[in-house]
């Protein structure tokens, strides 16, 4: 399991899911341009000493990650306010990259054509969409409990 972050533009929303995959061992998919620097003061206020721990690949371009996800073969699960189908009723695998679009404007059409799957969070009527950080949260667990990939709890630590 993967999350990659398309494109992001606000560096605290990037280094909140950084320090959750980091957390939770999951490698993270930052995929350029976005809208600062990878080591913008404000991804570190977010991630805060976790950053060292998370495992993040830099793609420089959505073309060149998409070449690097078909060859790994890693199936692309997309996070959208346009999608039909619930994420809890999606089915997960390991091999799945859960990807996140821009705060301002998701994925162009042709990234979310290309998705294997699509998802959404129910919410109520009349909202627009949560933060992306909690989206990711909240799919990221549901895929994690479905796949029983969660980390081992160590107590104390």
């Amino acid at each position: 399991m993967r999350l990659a972050l398309y494109e992001p533009d606000i560096a605290q929303n990037a280094g909140t899911m950084l320090r959750m995959a980091a957390c939770l061992g999951i490698a993270v998919d930052f995929i350029e341009p976005a809208g600062f620097a990878l080591t913008d003061k404000g991804l570190r206020r977010a991630g805060l000493d976790y950053l060292p721990a998370a495992l993040i690949t830099r793609h420089e371009s959505f073309a060149a990650f998409e070449t690097w996800r078909r060859l790994q073969g890693f199936r692309l699960v997309l996070l959208t306010t346009k999608a039909q189908v619930s994420h809890l009723e999606a089915t997960y695998q390991p091999s799945d990259i859960l990807m996140v679009g821009r705060e301002s404007a998701g994925v162009p059409d042709h990234v979310q054509a290309i998705a294997t799957l699509a998802v959404r969070i129910p919410m109520v009527a009349g909202m627009r969409s949560l933060n992306v950080a909690v989206s990711a949260a909240m799919v990221l667990g549901e895929a994690l409990r479905q796949t029983d990939s969660f980390p081992q709890i160590s107590v104390g630590e």
